[in-house]
Parts: C-alpha cells; structure tokens; sequence
C-alpha cells in the first residue's frame, strides 16, 4: 500500500473522483438524448456498443482539459498540514461548483438537441456573442429558477455521496514537488495528445447523423466548433481545376438558360439580363417569415387551419410548391435571398468579418433608382444584420425606431410582428410619397421560442407552442395585408412572402429534403395572374425572379436563376446543415464534407447511390460551391 502511495500520490486520487463524476454525467447525458431521440433504429446492440465505446472516446479526450486546473492545483500546493487543508477546502468548493457546471451543461445539451438534434456547434459558438438574447430567450422559454435549483441540490448530493473519500484523499500526502511536477506535467500534456489522436476519423462508420452525433461531446465539439468556426473551403471540402470549375457552373447555369452570355474575367457567374421588355416600376415589399417551414401552410401540404391567410393568398398567387432553404438558422436565409448564393461551409456571410461590398438584391433595385430598406423587428446587432445589410445597399429600420406606444408586445428576440409590420406601413407610405418606387425587406421574429404574442388574436392561447406562434404570424400577415390594402401604394406594389427557414433541425440524414422546404408566393391582385410553379428551386433564386418578374436590367453576379425562365429545364436546391452543404437534382443529393470524398444519396431514403449522372452531378456540385468559396474568397482579398 505504502509503495502505491508513493507511486501515486492521495491527493491525485481527487483527480479520479472529479474523472468519475464527468464521465458518469456524460454518460447519463449520453443515454438522456438517444431517449429523447425515439428512434428505434439505434436500439441494436451493436450500434449501441459503437455509440457508448467512441462515445467515452470523446468524453475522455474532454475530460483532459477539465483535469487540467484540478493538476496546476496540486502542483501548487506543498506537503505541510495548512496547504494540505487549505489544498481540500479550495478543490471540494472547486468539485462542487464543477458538478453544478457538469449538469448545467448537460441541461444546456439538452435543449440544444431538442431544437438542432446535434452537439454543441457553430451555431452554440455564435450565441455566445449574442448572450442577450440566447439568455433572455432562455429565461423567457423555461422555470430557469427552478432548473438552476434542481441543477444546484443535485450537485450537493453529488458531493455529499463522495464527501468522506474525497475529503480524505485532498489532505493526504501530496508528495514531494519532483513527483508533483512530473504528475501534473503529464495531465497538462493529455489534451495535446487528445487534440492530435482524436479527430474525424471515428465519425465516419456512422450513416445515420443521430447516431454519430450521439457518440460525440458536447464540450469537445464545442471547442472543436470554435477552433474551425471559419472553414477554408479549399482546405477542407473537394475542388475541380480552376478552369474546370469555373466551365462547369457556366455550364450548369446555360442549361436553364441557355441565352446567357458570360463575361470574361471575375466571378464566372458574371453576365448582363436584359429582359426583352422594359421595366416595370412596382413597389416590393418582401417578407422572410422567421421558421415557416411548408410543413405549418396548409396550402403547401402542411398542418390543417394554422394558415389561413397565408392560404387565401395563395390562391390570389404565383405560388412556388418546391422551393427549398439552404440552411436551417435566419443568417442562413438572409444570406440566400439578398446574395442569390449558395451557403458555403462555415459561418454565413451576414456573420464574417468581411461581408459588405457584395452585389445583393438591394444594391441592384438601388442602382436602378429604388429606395432600398431592410426592415427587422429585433435589434439588428444580432447576428450582425446592420452591418451586413447596411454594407450592402439598404437603409436598416429595426424596434429601436418603432415608439414604445406602438409595441403591443416583445420577446427577447423583438416586438411582436403585428408592431414591425404596422411600422413597415408607415415607413412605405411615407417613403413611396413622391412617386419614387421601395423595395423593402421585412423580417418577421413572433414564430420563435418562447412563442409568445398579445393576447386575443388568435385562438391558441400566448406561449403554448410552435402552432400558436405560426398561426400568430399567420393573423399578423393578414392583418398587414388589409391595412396595406387601404394604402395609396397598394396597387403599385408586389408583395413576396418567403420562410427563412423550417423549424426543423432533426432529420434522418444530415441533408433531410424535408427539412429544407418552404413557401414562396408573389402577390399583387392587379399584377399577378395566380398560376403554380412545381418545378425544384432554391432560396438563392428568390432574387433573380423577382427581378425578372419586373424586367429589371442589370450585370449579374448571382448564382440563382429566375425560377419562372429556368427551373423546368433545370431544376436544382442547395442546401447546408453546419460542415455538410448539399446539391440536390434528379431525386439525389450530392453531399460534401470536411476532408472526406464527395457522397451521393438518394434525396428520399437517404442511402448512398451508384447511377449513370452520378460523375456529372458531384462536379456541378464542386463547381458552385468552389465558385461561391472563390468569389467570397476575392472579397476578403481586396
């Protein structure tokens, strides 16, 4: 016994007991999310053996940065009774306030599965810039009072088990500062092993993504995320010869086009429309509705009765049935509608350093003598949308313009779209006065978690679920629409209403079609003639149709195309979740990731295919994103 103690010191043995209580919490975590999950499928035991073995992997490599503050303690203090003592008071307050941290992460784990069905990952990353509202939609969602003090005396009782061990290992010997020193320096020496032995390899015998996200660690992936929140496409994702690239998307937009003639030089989508007729000078007024996936519209196949409004303009439309989002966060839906391009890996645009000076939506109506507005009903720090917007040809309104006595209610996120919309109608009408035409860019905020909204409006009660904020929203587009009816403007104007997003995050492949699909409508009763378009089309398209609609002329730089002109000869989605981006054409997805080849898959069942156009589709697939990748690449280079 005595030569254990001297090969290993008591007071390390604190350490074992801090590794016990990660791993254990972890593992409950682990087991607490494939419940959750409820899905069948990884209940094998094999799966379950892969799932819990790379799982400790993870949690081990995590574990070696959590051990790190716990060794430069016993390193620090020595061998006499004081230090021993006052070594076992500061590492029992440190323990116990770390079990609190243990399950509070694993609590914060959980809420972050139910709305993404992932770890930890860039998007965990971005919210820590925006703590205002990540907290405040926090403590307006949950009992967070009562959670922090469940968190609290289940930490206590964590510690009250192991209390007399613990207590008697922290003032045991210490052993000599030559022991002390080697021993820690070994500890602080683990996480750099971990960093370099555990990596995406043990990722991929997973196919289903809950699967692999499940055997991950929330605070591994998290650092990981915050480590490579800025991916080098070229680095990291496969590319064609410049040449090739550049041939292959030119190739790729003449299909749909084929009148298209490019110009040499710069970004190879480059090329001049100029619509046979002239321009039509309408009013547009675009609104992106926050988390409207088709499967809320009735209209569109989805819930019955939520949409009502929604649903009678459809009918009064030109209505898009296969549109689909390329991401699955508002950044991501912003950036495709204003820049008509494809969602590289990474942070999207509206949230990278260099994100102005890019051709948008905005810029073009601008140049041809709109008065250009983007409209937000939060703060439009958030996410960085003034900068981004404000870089790129608008004018930014958000609820700090709006008066107190006009907000009939708020969230963390903004006031209620009922307010913003109102708002929007006074700035239409007295912007629109001397006849010169607006564009204007609205985002909507009700249909977001706590999904609360004034009361009376609907008949779904305030703060019961997704349904009521959609059927909120729903009320409060309706709302806008008669009182925009009443405008002297209202004849002169489109109105373009466009999800940003679904509301769904979990799916059965990493790139679920489902889970990408939204609506789009075009609305003018003295303009659009109602028809239905069914051909596939992409987020990134919105802009180039609404320009076509009305026969803007302009150089274009935008990788969409005008869905009415293009879609049928050549339709085709984009779509990202995190590190995967996707293309999706003829039922099958060609799906990219970080240093692996480029995969195939049917768009239904998600399994991997082998057909003739496979070669042909994974090289459209490169050309755009690497496209995308070089013209945002030029853009941070000059």
């Amino acid at each position: 016994m005595n030569q254990n103690q001297n090969l290993l010191p008591a007071r390390y043995k604190t350490l074992g007991w801090i590794l016990v209580i990660f791993l254990a919490i972890n593992f409950a975590t682990r087991i607490g999310l494939m419940l959750f999950e409820q899905d069948a499928s990884l209940a094998t035991p094999t799966l379950i053996l892969e799932i819990f073995s790379i799982g400790l992997l993870h949690d081990l490599a995590a574990a070696t940065y959590v051990l790190v503050p716990f060794a430069l303690l016993a390193l620090l203090f020595g061998n006499r009774p004081w230090q021993r003592r006052l070594y076992a008071i500061i590492v029992s307050a440190l323990v116990a306030g770390s079990v609190f941290g243990f399950l509070f992460t694993a609590l914060a784990e959980g809420t972050f599965w139910n709305e993404f069905s992932s770890r930890f990952n860039f998007i965990a990353v971005d919210y820590l810039v925006y703590t205002r509202e990540v907290l405040g939609n926090i403590w307006q969602s949950y009992p967070v009072t009562w959670l922090l003090l469940g968190i609290g005396l289940l930490a206590l009782g964590i510690f009250w088990l192991i209390r007399k061990p613990f207590w008697q290992a922290a003032q045991g010997e210490a052993g000599s500062f030559g022991k002390r020193l080697a021993l820690s320096l070994i500890i602080f020496a683990l996480p750099v092993f971990s960093f370099w032995v555990v990596n995406d390899h043990f990722r991929e015998p997973f196919e289903k993504p809950a699967a692999r996200e499940l055997a991950l660690n929330g605070y591994y992936e998290f650092m990981r995320a915050f480590r490579a929140n800025d991916l080098d496409y070229f680095r990291f994702y496969p590319s064609l010869p410049s040449q090739e690239a550049a041939a292959q998307l030119q190739a790729q937009l003449k299909q749909g086009q084929a009148e298209i003639q490019f110009i040499a030089g710069g970004i190879p989508t480059k090329h001049v429309v100029t619509p046979a007729n002239p321009p039509i000078k309408k009013n547009i007024i675009l609104v992106s509705i926050e988390s409207l996936g088709a499967d809320y519209v009735e209209s569109f196949g989805g819930k019955r009765g939520l949409t009502p409004r929604l649903d009678q303009l459809a009918k009064e439309s030109m209505v898009f049935n296969q549109l689909y989002a390329t991401g699955l966060r508002t950044v991501r839906g912003l950036e495709a509608i204003t820049l008509s391009i494809p969602p590289t890996p990474g942070h999207a645009v509206p949230v990278r350093k260099v994100n102005t000076g890019l051709q948008s939506l905005g810029s073009v109506l601008k140049a041809s003598g709109y008065k250009t507005f983007y409209v937000y009903g939060g703060y439009s720090y958030f996410d960085n949308m003034e900068n981004f917007f404000s870089g790129n040809g608008y004018t930014v309104i958000d609820r700090t313009n709006v008066k107190p006595e006009d907000i009939h209610h708020e969230t963390i996120w903004g006031i209620a779209d009922e307010d913003i919309l109102h708002h929007a109608i006074k700035v239409m009408s007295e912007q629109s006065a001397n006849g010169q035409p607006v564009f204007m860019h609205i985002m909507t905020t009700s249909n977001h978690r706590p999904y609360t909204y004034p009361e009376g409006r609907i008949d779904i009660p305030s703060g019961t679920g997704r349904d009521g904020a959609v059927k909120y929203t729903d009320w409060a587009l309706g709302n806008f629409v008669d009182e925009a009816r009443k405008q002297a403007w209202f004849n002169e104007t489109i109105f373009v209403f466009v999800a940003d997003h679904t509301s769904n995050g979990r799916g059965r492949t990493d790139l679920p079609p489902e889970n990408y699909r939204i609506p789009l409508l075009i609305w003018s009763p003295n303009f659009i003639q109602p028809q239905a378009f069914n051909d596939l089309a992409s987020q990134i398209d919105v802009a180039p149709t609404i320009l076509g609609l009305l026969n803007i002329p302009y150089t274009s730089e935008f990788f969409g195309q005008d869905i009415r002109q293009a879609a049928h000869q050549y339709p085709r989605a984009f779509m990202a979740n995190y590190l995967t981006v996707g293309y999706m054409q003829n039922g099958k997805i060609v799906e990219l990731r970080p240093k692996q080849p480029p995969e195939l898959v049917d768009a239904q069942s998600g399994k991997a295919v082998d057909s003739d156009d496979k070669q042909s589709l994974i090289n459209a697939a490169l050309a755009y994103y690497q496209g995308a990748a070089e013209a945002l690449r030029q853009l941070a280079g000059k």
